[in-house]
């Protein structure tokens, strides 16, 4: 960390003048043996990995139409260039998306076009060489999947999608990263990326009952495993144990609690959140989620309500229905899918998103708020990117954007916005999403916040913000450690039900 320093704050939007090379070799550490083995894959680089690669790569451009597309369809435009928080800090050409693209599609080029099996040099056709295919590593590691480029380019390619391929291929072959599979592992094994197993879960709710208790004279319950109950919360681990996280889980439990809600945690499914979309590989992805709704069927609950994880919210709404069966979608033929379709409550929606319950019990007026618990904050909001450009919320267009900030407002006096080019749709991720929030990144990721940094800056020194809401586990861990590098508080994060926590009435309300 001694040598890690933020770097200057542009003029925006200037464009970074280049520093070709400046991330070569600045990969995250890569799986040991055991950690591959224990989720399904070659423990190191298979022998034969060229051949398996490629036909890993025929594969998935036969699985997935979208993928060929996007190899097909980039004119190199420049477009979308300039747009990655990570090539902006780090000005390595190689991290414009189009140019991380082009590590795979090179390679494309060379063994799936009659061109570049003819005339190879001609069309920027690549064989996979050894070099290449750490290249691959190195770069495609430094992508954190959050969309933003393909918010800008002309032909909509989804440069996430091809960053998930890449890595999927990888691990195919024994070339893994560190991070991401061990924490796959965890979940397989304990049921949650921390490896925290039940009796120290129980143990940190006891703690927490007694904690709430002291500051409010008011019992409020952490549940857990408890059958019947109307809601499953299925929040990321961090929210256990983790400050600032820990204040959202103080703050869902008071919202239930306030509203008469029943609800439960899982000890066997203790984590919203799924490595296995950041990998790009279906079956860890599946295998996570199919968790939940065995604690579904367990528990016999109604609903299932996510808590605050970006990314986690994205796999719930658009892949749960699919995956395991919650919400519209199930397979027909999956007896399992079928009777929790049946257990569920369809008056409301499946899954609900914790900023979609807790709005909707404020538009019922079944909650109450001191707004002038917060007065000491100017609050921001910080729109994490799998809930920006992955995921919805409510019944309208936009509802991702508008409910978080409704509840903020109706919790707190002073709101302000961050540039509008930075925000909703537009918004830079943190710098530690994708897999990356990682210590042997943390170059990487310093750097890669530097957009987010400059536009928190810009508002805390014309309307004094200090704190700055986020509804995403990964943008919470991420801030609080890169903050203190650009000269913040690392409490100036936190999330939005922090905010609900400090200002919601229990008890008689007066």
């Amino acid at each position: 960390m001694a040598d890690v320093t933020a770097p200057a704050y542009r003029i925006i939007p200037i464009i970074p003048a280049l520093k070709p090379g400046a991330m070569e070799g600045k990969g995250p550490f890569v799986a040991s043996d055991k950690i591959n083995e224990a989720i399904g894959f070659p423990g190191q680089l298979v022998e034969d990995w060229h051949d398996k690669a490629i036909a890993k790569m025929g594969e998935l451009l036969s699985k997935y139409r979208s993928l060929k597309v996007y190899m097909d369809a980039c004119v190199h435009c420049g477009a979308c260039s300039d747009k990655c928080h990570y090539f902006i800090g780090t000005q390595d050409p190689k991290n414009m998306p189009v140019a991380r693209q082009d590590l795979m599609r090179s390679v494309y080029r060379r063994y799936f076009t009659l061109p570049g099996k003819l005339f190879p040099k001609l069309v920027g056709a690549r064989d996979l060489t050894r070099e290449v295919l750490d290249e691959w590593y190195n770069y495609f590691n430094q992508c954190s999947e959050c969309r933003r480029c393909s918010v800008f380019c002309p032909y909509g390619i989804d440069t996430a999608e091809v960053t998930m391929a890449a890595r999927e291929i990888l691990d195919s072959v024994g070339y893994g990263q560190k991070y991401s599979n061990e924490i796959i592992g965890k979940v397989h094994k304990i049921g949650n990326n921390l490896g925290l197993p039940p009796p120290a879960l129980i143990d940190t709710l006891e703690g927490l009952e007694e904690d709430v208790k002291d500051a409010t004279g008011i019992d409020v319950k952490f549940p857990i495993d408890v059958k019947g109950a109307e809601v499953l919360l299925i929040t990321p681990s961090a929210d256990f144990f983790a400050e600032p996280h820990i204040d959202s889980l103080i703050g869902y439990a008071k919202v239930f609690h306030a509203t008469g809600t029943s609800w439960t945690l899982s000890s066997m499914s203790s984590e919203a959140g799924n490595f296995g979309m950041f990998i790009g590989n279906y079956d860890q992805l599946r295998a996570i989620a199919m968790r939940i709704r065995q604690a579904a069927l367990e528990l016999g609950v109604k609903r299932i309500v996510v808590g605050e994880c970006g990314h986690a919210w994205r796999v719930a709404y658009s892949f749960w229905n699919t995956l395991t069966g919650v919400g519209d979608g199930a397979d027909a033929n999956d007896r399992f899918a079928q009777m929790l379709q049946k257990q569920l409550d369809h008056r409301y929606k499946q899954p609900a998103h914790i900023c979609e319950f807790t709005w909707d019990m404020i538009q019922d007026e079944r909650l109450s708020f001191d707004k002038s618990q917060n007065d000491k904050y100017v609050i921001t909001f910080h729109d994490s990117c799998n809930v920006a450009r992955g995921s919805r919320m409510g019944d309208f267009a936009g509802g991702q954007f508008e409910i978080p900030r409704n509840i903020i407002k109706a919790v707190a006096n002073n709101f302000v916005e961050m540039d509008p080019r930075t925000t909703r749709e537009q918004t830079f991720c943190c710098g530690g999403g994708g897999g990356l929030l990682t210590d042997d990144l943390i170059d990487l990721r310093v750097k890669g916040a530097l957009p987010r940094m400059e536009v928190l800056q810009q508002v805390a020194d014309e309307h004094g913000v200090n704190f700055m809401a986020t509804i995403c586990a990964i943008c919470k861990a991420q801030f609080t450690k890169v903050m203190p590098i650009y000269g913040f508080d690392r409490r100036t994060v936190g999330g939005v039900h922090q905010l609900v926590s400090n200002a919601i009435i229990l008890g008689d309300k007066k």
